[in-house]
Parts: structure tokens; C-alpha cells; sequence
């Protein structure tokens, strides 16, 4: 016992961070308190993620797989030790973030939370009548049997036997438990009206005068002067289905083939990801998904839907909401499977606690959110009787409505009650309330970020003279005046989803907004309903696809222009200028660092000696242009860069309208050259938004893009959409927060609550209207935020 009466075992009640320098982070020392609630706040790219994630919670995760055996770490991702002085009082770090779930069409809500599992234990116990094993109702399954010979040694004789096998899987034959069959829409492969020497087909790369067009009409199987729509069905069959068929067109022998296997081959067989744009335009128009004729789009066979349990069957029971089907469970009353019924009640009650009892459980998880993913990953973690852990949330009010963020602390708050640690990265003020002790890091983003500005309670940070301190009170005016639409969308019978037939008329032209409580259906209405042939360009959240190769230059096209300007300068070709052709360093192969596997060990990033982390071979450097080497040139800034290449010897004006609207969209602090791999969530989509305001659509569609922007970036995203909304464009944004809504000029507000209480058009009108009527959720948390 130490003197003050106290064991010495709970003297470490805190976790001590010192000199932490991971990604911007500068030499950042913090003292976090266990068993409390802290949140880490700052602007976008300050480094609340480099502390929270790359340096607390990796270096636990670090610890914790050094304790199994080297057998075992051998098949663990390996972690390497974060760059930091000293990390002391770690516990156990559970992290619970926002990555998007696998996006695998076989991936449901209910096998990423074992939900599934479970009812195909209780259906394989209690379903009548019994037909087999839980695997009989699995989708994933497939049913299979066979017989042969088997050859095995017995008392140093080869003995031949005769065996028999088969396996009861619950997949659905026709679609292999997909659900959906694909298909050809015929009138976007061709004009039904034209003949084949008109030129009908609308495939890329198909014209009557091009090579393709030539085979077909040359083919003698049809009259090519003939239109498509008078072809008797024995022709229309050998345009779209033939064999391969060895034919000689022009003198020259060659195969034909029909125009349907020809694109199955050609197109389809490809990554969508890799394919031209237009390209992909063109399949995403032309391929069709439809529900499995076979088993209705439950994915199972039919073997597996003809047991039941009290009249329903494991397709019906998935398909259920799920706050009906925890109902329903509770109706189950068998002392045979009493252990697995609670399990599963409490699996379904969690939903239901956290607010997604909306869901069911045969959603795709690939259409989640990034809001219901994170609090899908919870569930887990809800009901769990461990204590001493520390949870890290990233930003758990994503995707949730004012309304739910009460819900969302409730639980934080529990978790931290039950002598946990919670340390949660989050911008929102209603969060960064409740918590205990608060970091803020920044001043600036990127470089001018990754120190500390304050840590203390939350009335410090009010009075404090920080970013987020001045900006915690924001509160938004209503606007005196709104825009007049110069048009409207009009969506009809709109029923995708939860959504009850709803009628309703977007306006063009102007800022409008789509709000509601989580799962009211504003995703099902913009996705489902809006029709794609309106110009409509999408920035959603999905992750973006790059290597740690892929960097903002790169990926917004910008590097081209400015690898022709230096070649054409220095009289070479571009592709030296490129650390991933030509001109790549011999020594890393233009990665910059050489990586060196340790087996179960973590691996070794050295810089290369020979480019020393440049990433170019040394000739290359010697080619300047406006006396800069391309080295050089990937390591400025977006600010930087825009001013160089503005005017001067280093105008290039293509890479110069790049820029300006990376620096538009609040990216200015981004190295040209920065791996794509170390963007945050909201950088990632601002990056998207700059990339796709060149494009030549007339609607924009935003799926929440104040996701991971700190309250201060807020009023600059405003300033954009205002921007490219005087520019002529209209902007659709999904969204939650006040500040958005009491800017729009239009707001559509979906509920009146989640799932089948949802779908519903409650208001649409303009915000000052909505404050007014107070009739909505929406409503009244707009009224709280605005200043009267």
C-alpha cells in the first residue's frame, strides 16, 4: 500500500502519450484519462486519427498479438511499432470504425453479426419438417453429391472401396444465392427501328462502318438492309445467341459469334473498376438486375424455405424487420434450444437498442452506410461483460439524424459506466458535450496541423481561443431569401425499400436538402428514384479505390499535364516522369521505401538510399521545369502548386483548374504526392466532389458530405454549394446537419420514423417554414439550432 491508503495497482489511471510523430502528429504528448469519456475534436487533417488510431489503438493491437505464439502471429496481419517516444497504461484497445463493410453480394446484415448463424440452428432444431443440418438453410451452401472408388493402404495392402457422399446446402440453383439474375436490357444494346447497315447498335466501339458492324452485316445470316424489329425470331436469335461459327467476311475467315456472348466475354468479364468511363456507363445501363425468377430473391432453395417454424419459413423470418422479428422470437418458447433463443433475442434487442431495427437481416451489407455500418460493428460489443477495455469510435454520429444522437451518447456513456475507457473522434457538438475530457489538435490541417491546441473539460474548451472552442456555439441564421427552382424533378409511385409510394417534386436549380431520422429512406429515395438519364452526378461516400502508389495527383488526372510539360521542356518522353513507369528509382521500384517481411514480425519500411524517399531515378531529377524537379513538384502543396503553375515559367493550365478546385473544396494543405492511403474519411470525399465538378452533369447529388468535416470546414463547403449552385448546376444533399438544412433553399424531410414507420413525406418546404411549423423531429432540432 502506498502511503495515501491507495493500492499501488490503481495508481495507473492514465494512458500517457509522449512524442508521438505518426504521419503529421509533432512530437504530441497527451495524458488521457482511463475509465472516462474523451473526444478528440479538430479541423479535417489535423491528426485526431494519427493519435487515436495510428498510435494508441495500433500500438495495443501491436501488444496484443505479441502475446500468442509465433506459430500464431505468423498468420496475423502484422503491425509495426507507431513512431512514438513513449505510450504507457495501454489497455486493451477494441476499435470500432467506419470502414465500409465488404461490399461481397453473398455479405447480409445477418451473416456479418452472426444473427444468421443462429436462426439456421434454430430452423435446422424446431423447422417442419426436419430436412437437415444448418447448412441446409445457408444460401452460401451448395448442394452437391457424388460417388467413386477410394484407394486407401490397409495392412500393407491397397484396399479399393466404394464411397458416397452429398452435402444439403440452402442455395437457391438458378442464382447460386445471389438473389438476382442479370440481364441484357435489349434497347440499350441497339435501335430496334435501324438495319444493321444503318448502324442500331449503341455499344461502345459498334458502328455500322467499324470492324464489328462489318462482321455483322457481312455475316449472311440476316438481311443487313432490314430494321432489327422485322427480323423473324430464328434471325433475331442468331444476332444475339450464335455459336462461335467459323464464317468469311471481306475474303477473310473468321469467327462470328452472337452479340450477347460477345459482350459477356468482351465487357462483363472485366472489373467494373477498370474499365473505360464510358465504357462502364454503358454496361451500368445495359445490364439489368432482377430478382431471382426461382426463389423471389431470397437467395434460398426451395427445399430450405418449405420448413417452418409457426408458419414461417428462414427467408420470411430475414426478411422481416428486425424489430418484428425480435417480436416474434419472443413468441418461441422450446427449453431444447433455450441457450440459442436467448442469444439470439438479445443479438436482435441490440439492433433494436441502437436504432437499427429498421434493418433486415437479408439487406446486402454493401448497402449500409458508413452511420449503420459502425454501429452494426457495435452490437457486439454492447452485451459483452468485459471491462478495462478502451473503445475507439470514429466519429459514431455519422448518418444519424439530431433526433438519434441522443440515443448514440446514451450508449457511449454506458459503455464508459461500465469501467471502460471510450476515446471517440467527433466534430459534432451534441457529442462533445458529454465528454469528460477533451483533445483538440490542429491549429491548421495537414502540416499546419498535429499539435496540441487544448486538453481539459469542455467549458475550458469553450472559453477557450481555439478553432473548435470559437465554433462550438455556432449557431446559423435562417436565410432572408431563397432561390426560385428553375425546374423540378418529379418522382412518382416512388416505393424502392421502405418508401410508401411517394410523390414528390425536386426542385432544380437551387440548394436542396433531403433530411430525416436514420432509415426514413432519403438514400432510397435519391438512389432508387432519381432518374440517371438527368445528368446526374453522385458523390457518395464509397471508399476510393488506390494504393499506397495512388496519390491526389494521380488520382484527380492532374499528373498527366504536368508529366507532358516537363517532357515536352526537357525534349523526353512523359513516362520518365512517372514513379511507377520509366522513370522509377531501380532501387524501391518508385515505392520511395523498401519493404522488408519479417515473417511473423512486423515489417521494416526503410527509406531507399538510392532516391533517399524521392522515388525517381537521379537522372530524371536533372529535367526542371520553371526550375523545379517533378520530385520536387509532388512534394509541394495544393496551395503551393496552384500558385506555381498559375503564371510564370510554370504555367500549365490544365494541372492550374485541377488545383483550384482541390483548394476550392478545402484541400489546399494535401501534398500533390501524398499517398491516398493516409486521407481521412472527409478527405477522401472532398477529393471525389473536386474530381467530378468538371464533369459536364447538371445535378449534383451529395450523400452527407460534412462527414469528418470539423464545424469550421462547414461554412466553406456552404460557400461551394452556393458556388455551384449560382454556376446554373442544382445540388441534392442527403444530410443531417442543422447548419446544411438552414442554408438550403428546399427541404424534403422523410419519416416520421425508421424502417415501416418511415418512407413517408412529413414536410417540404423552406427551412423557414419548417422552423415555423415545428411539426417534425427535423423541425424542432432546426428550431433549437437557429439563431431566432
Amino acid at each position: 500500500m502506498s502511503k495515501s491508503g491507495l493500492h499501488v495497482a490503481d495508481s495507473h489511471d492514465l494512458i500517457r502519450v509522449h512524442g508521438a510523430r505518426v504521419n503529421n502528429l509533432k512530437d504530441v504528448s497527451v495524458e488521457i484519462p482511463k475509465r472516462r469519456l474523451t473526444v478528440f475534436t479538430g479541423v479535417s487533417g489535423s491528426g485526431k486519427s494519427s493519435l487515436v488510431f495510428g498510435t494508441i489503438a495500433a500500438e495495443s493491437q501491436r501488444m496484443i498479438n505479441e502475446t500468442y505464439s509465433a506459430f500464431v502471429q505468423g498468420f496475423m496481419p502484422t503491425l509495426s511499432r507507431p513512431d512514438v517516444d513513449v505510450l504507457d497504461g495501454l489497455t486493451t484497445a477494441i476499435i470500432v470504425d467506419q470502414e465500409r463493410m465488404g461490399s461481397d453480394p453473398r455479405s447480409t446484415v445477418g451473416t456479418a453479426t452472426d444473427a444468421n448463424a443462429m436462426l439456421r440452428i434454430l430452423f435446422s432444431r424446431l423447422g417442419k419438417p426436419h430436412i437437415g443440418s444448418p447448412q441446409a438453410f445457408s444460401f452460401n451452401v451448395a448442394s452437391v453429391s457424388g460417388a467413386g472408388a477410394v484407394k486407401f493402404e490397409r495392412g500393407g495392402k491397397t484396399v479399393k472401396e466404394r464411397r458416397e457422399f452429398s452435402v444439403l446446402g440452402g442455395m437457391c440453383p438458378n442464382c447460386e444465392g445471389r438473389g438476382q439474375v442479370s440481364d441484357f436490357d435489349l434497347a440499350e444494346l441497339y435501335d430496334d427501328t435501324k438495319s444493321i447497315n444503318e448502324g442500331p447498335f449503341k455499344v461502345p466501339g459498334y458502328s455500322a462502318d467499324g470492324w464489328y458492324g462489318r462482321i455483322f452485316g457481312g455475316s449472311g445470316f440476316f438481311d443487313p438492309d432490314k430494321p432489327i424489329r422485322e427480323f423473324t425470331e430464328k434471325e433475331l436469335n442468331d444476332l444475339l445467341y450464335k455459336e462461335p461459327t467459323k464464317i468469311k467476311v471481306e475474303g477473310i475467315n473468321l469467327t462470328y459469334e452472337g452479340l450477347i456472348p460477345k459482350l459477356q466475354k468482351s465487357m462483363l468479364a472485366k472489373d467494373r473498376e477498370s474499365m473505360q468511363p464510358h465504357v462502364r456507363a454503358f454496361v451500368d445501363r445495359a445490364i439489368t438486375f432482377t430478382d431471382c425468377p426461382e426463389c423471389g430473391g431470397t437467395r434460398l432453395s426451395e427445399t430450405a424455405r418449405s420448413s417452418k417454424i409457426a408458419g414461417i419459413n428462414i427467408a420470411d423470418a430475414c426478411a422481416m424487420q428486425i424489430s418484428d422479428l425480435a417480436e416474434w422470437t419472443r413468441g418461441l418458447d422450446d427449453a431444447s434450444v433455450g441457450p440459442l433463443l436467448e442469444n439470439l433475442q438479445q443479438t436482435l434487442d441490440s439492433f433494436v437498442e441502437i436504432g437499427l431495427g429498421y434493418l433486415s437481416l437479408d439487406r446486402p451489407s454493401g448497402t449500409l452506410s458508413g452511420g449503420e455500418a459502425q454501429r452494426t460493428k457495435m452490437i457486439r460489443h454492447l452485451g459483452s461483460s468485459l471491462t478495462d477495455v478502451t473503445y475507439v469510435f470514429d466519429e459514431p454520429t455519422i448518418g444519424l439524424h439530431p433526433h438519434d444522437i441522443q440515443r448514440m451518447n446514451d450508449l457511449l456513456l454506458r459503455l464508459r459506466d461500465k469501467g471502460n475507457t471510450v476515446l471517440v473522434v467527433e466534430h459534432k457538438p451534441q457529442t462533445i458535450a458529454i465528454a469528460d475530457h477533451v483533445v483538440d489538435l490542429g491549429p491548421g490541417a495537414g502540416t499546419a496541423g498535429g499539435t496540441v491546441c487544448f486538453e481539459g473539460d469542455v467549458e475550458g474548451l469553450r472559453s477557450s481561443d481555439t478553432t473548435t472552442g470559437r465554433h462550438l456555439e455556432d449557431r446559423t441564421k435562417l436565410k432572408a431569401q431563397v432561390r426560385e427552382p428553375s425546374g423540378e424533378l418529379e418522382i412518382r409511385g416512388a416505393n424502392a425499400h421502405n418508401l410508401q409510394d411517394v410523390d414528390v417534386d425536386v426542385p432544380l436549380g437551387v440548394l436542396c436538402v433531403i433530411t430525416g431520422v436514420a432509415g426514413s429512406g432519403k438514400s432510397s429515395l435519391v438512389r432508387g428514384s432519381i432518374p440517371r438519364d438527368a445528368g446526374v452526378i453522385e458523390v457518395d461516400q464509397t471508399a476510393i479505390r488506390g494504393s499506397r502508389r495512388s496519390n491526389p495527383a494521380t488520382y484527380t488526372g492532374m499528373l498527366d499535364p504536368i508529366r507532358k510539360a516537363f517532357a515536352k521542356a526537357n525534349g523526353v518522353k512523359p513516362a520518365l516522369f512517372s514513379a511507377n513507369s520509366e522513370g522509377a528509382c531501380p532501387g524501391c521500384n518508385g515505392a520511395g521505401v523498401i519493404y522488408t517481411d519479417l515473417a511473423m514480425m512486423a515489417g521494416v519500411a526503410t527509406t531507399c538510399e538510392e532516391c533517399e524517399g524521392k522515388r525517381f531515378q537521379a537522372a530524371v531529377l536533372e529535367y526542371e521545369f520553371g526550375g523545379k524537379d517533378i520530385s520536387e513538384v509532388l512534394a509541394m502543396s495544393v496551395a503551393q502548386a496552384e500558385e506555381f503553375f498559375g503564371d510564370g515559367d510554370g504555367r500549365i493550365p490544365a494541372a492550374h483548374k485541377i488545383l483550384q478546385r482541390l483548394t476550392d473544396v478545402g484541400l489546399g494543405y494535401l501534398r500533390l504526392g501524398q499517398p491516398l492511403t493516409t486521407l481521412s474519411g472527409g478527405e477522401r470525399q472532398r477529393l471525389k466532389l473536386a474530381t467530378h465538378m468538371s464533369e459536364k452533369g447538371g445535378v449534383y447529388v451529395l450523400d452527407e458530405p460534412t462527414t469528418g468535416l470539423h464545424l469550421a470546414d462547414v461554412e466553406q463547403l456552404l460557400a461551394l454549394l452556393d458556388r455551384l449552385v449560382d454556376a446554373g448546376k442544382s445540388v441534392i444533399v442527403i444530410e443531417h446537419h442543422q447548419a446544411v438544412m438552414a442554408h438550403a433553399d428546399w427541404i424534403i424531410d422523410l419519416g416520421p420514423g425508421a424502417g415501416h414507420d418511415g418512407g413517408r413525406v412529413v414536410f417540404e418546404g423552406t427551412p423557414a417554414d419548417l422552423v415555423k411549423d415545428r411539426s417534425t423531429l427535423t423541425g424542432e432540432h432546426l428550431a433549437e439550432y437557429v439563431e431566432e
